[in-house]
């Protein structure tokens, strides 16, 4: 059995702080190839996801790092030790990168060779595995296993003239196939997990299966509690296809720092991973790495690779029918307060520093296909824009809890365990004297603020949850928060930019 990646490094723009051997404020290009590096060789991180999507993808980063770094790689053996993963566009989504992920998937027998050259003998090859966005059914994913091996690889046998044949021009074509991780970023496709993992199995019986499942975008899209309902629908449901078919299954999960998008950083990760019991991989994203003490996030990662995988956690049929209740309740309420928020949310999204060149991806809550009548931007930009103004997302929409029978919610609590944790350490940063100013700035409705004072009334009387600047860090975020907004209106808006910076410095994190 290969060696299955604890770690996995992402270029998720979240971070507050640009790190010292970043020459720029954006990282990008040849930077990356430095930053994947040093994911390895520093942070002692098991993978790196290279990604193609939403940005342009330099598909000669394996001869860079082997080239650059040939010492250590000869130590530590891409697609043995330490690992590349590509995060390839979906052409039956992005339909204007159809060609990119055509060229990457083509970059992918370049790595072998590279890897053959540098070796001298018949490596292991570097780059085997895609992950695929926005994975919605296991045809999807056949089909890109099947492109790989029918439209790359068996045209080496194709004849050109004569005796003549491609694989005499190119010569042979490795790896022979390749591995795919579906990601899993839609509430319905998670509570449907089965058909695609399933599907995906009794079509290609792979050895094992690694199935990646986003917390941000679900986030974004259905809130807080639904979001993390959906996870552990999911979790549930791999543990019982690994049983069904007695297939190991290793799920990852996209966490972020701040506790709307996961929770996961250097201070947290304990309870973050105690929460998300059977996840097998991590992301350790941009604010992991570069919004802490570099000593204590080097430490973090160590115990991250170092330990024990727990089992999943199987839940009964009627408990997978609350948790699914829960989560449509919950994004009923939350939704429509977003939908009236997104004028400020898009507005200040613009403000907030960009820290990697990655095109503008808009959508409908987020994705086009989403459900929603507004236009948001990525779940980073929307996570700091709320925060910005005193709204930690985290909040809205829980007061829909209030509805919960006493059964209900002892499912809720056993199902999500660190959720007063969570609500806990995002709602210092509400400023009401911020949303006071949202409102007279954009004309936000009363209506609309009185939900939002009503979610933040029930997590305060009915959760026990502290509210706003109890603390130091509390105040001094708010203090910037008015600030900013001052600013704005004001027509500053240099002034509020570094208001802006300063705050997602305090959280460390950008979003």
């Amino acid at each position: 059995m290969r060696k299955i990646p604890k770690t996995m490094s992402t270029q998720h723009p979240d971070n507050a702080r640009v790190p010292e051997w970043s020459k720029s404020e954006v990282i990008s290009g040849e930077a990356e190839v430095i930053e994947a590096y040093l994911a390895y060789e520093h942070y002692n991180v098991d993978e790196v996801m290279w990604d193609a999507e939403g940005k342009d993808v330099d598909t000669h980063v394996v001869r860079k790092l082997l080239t650059q770094y040939p010492e250590f790689f000869k130590e530590r053996v891409l697609g043995r030790d330490i690992f590349l993963t590509y995060r390839i566009p979906n052409p039956k989504i992005e339909g204007a990168e159809k060609k990119v992920f055509a060229e990457t998937m083509e970059s992918i027998p370049i790595t072998y060779d590279l890897a053959e050259k540098f070796f001298g003998t018949k490596p292991t090859p570097p780059v085997f595995e895609v992950i695929l966005p926005f994975t919605t059914d296991y045809k999807e994913l056949v089909a890109i296993v099947k492109y790989y091996e029918i439209a790359i690889v068996s045209k080496e046998n194709v004849k050109l003239v004569d005796d003549i044949y491609v694989k005499d021009l190119i010569g042979e074509i490795n790896p022979k196939s390749i591995e795919i991780i579906p990601l899993i970023e839609d509430k319905d496709s998670m509570f449907r997990i089965d058909d695609i993992v399933r599907g995906y199995i009794k079509a290609i019986k792979p050895p094992y299966m690694r199935v990646f499942l986003a917390r941000s975008d679900p986030a974004m899209n259905y809130g807080l509690i639904s979001a993390v309902l959906a996870v552990k629908y999911a979790l549930n449901r791999l543990g019982k296809i690994e049983k069904e078919f007695s297939l190991k299954i290793f799920p990852l999960i996209g966490v972020g720092s701040l506790p709307f998008r996961g929770h996961f950083n250097p201070q947290n990760f304990e309870k973050t991973i105690d929460e998300y019991r059977g996840v097998y991989t991590f992301t350790v994203q941009s604010a992991f790495k570069y919004d802490y003490e570099d000593d204590e996030v080097a430490n973090a990662i160590r115990k991250i690779n170092e330990r024990q995988i727990s089992d999943f956690e199987i839940l009964s049929e009627e408990e997978e029918k609350i948790l699914n209740r829960i989560a449509n309740v919950y994004t009923s309420v939350y939704q429509p307060i977003i939908e009236s928020l997104a004028d400020v949310i898009n507005k200040i999204a613009l403000l907030l520093p960009r820290r990697r060149a990655r095109k503008l991806h808009i959508g409908l809550f987020g994705y086009s296909r989403s459900t929603g009548k507004v236009t948001l931007p990525r779940a980073i930009s929307f996570t700091g824009a709320l925060y910005s103004v005193g709204i930690p997302p985290e909040l809205i929409g829980i007061s829909s809890l209030s509805s919960l029978s006493e059964n209900e919610w002892d499912i809720l609590e056993k199902n999500y365990k660190y959720m007063r944790h969570d609500l806990q350490t995002a709602a210092k940063y509400v400023s009401f004297e911020s949303i006071e100013l949202i409102k007279e700035i954009w004309n936000i409705n009363n209506e609309v603020i009185k939900k939002i004072k009503d979610d933040l009334s029930y997590a305060e009387h009915t959760l026990g949850i502290r509210i706003g600047d109890n603390n130091s860090v509390g105040r001094k975020h708010a203090l910037m928060s008015s600030l900013a907004l001052i600013a704005l209106k004001e027509g500053n808006v240099e002034e509020a930019k570094s208001y802006l910076l300063e705050m997602a410095k305090i959280r460390k994190s950008l979003g």
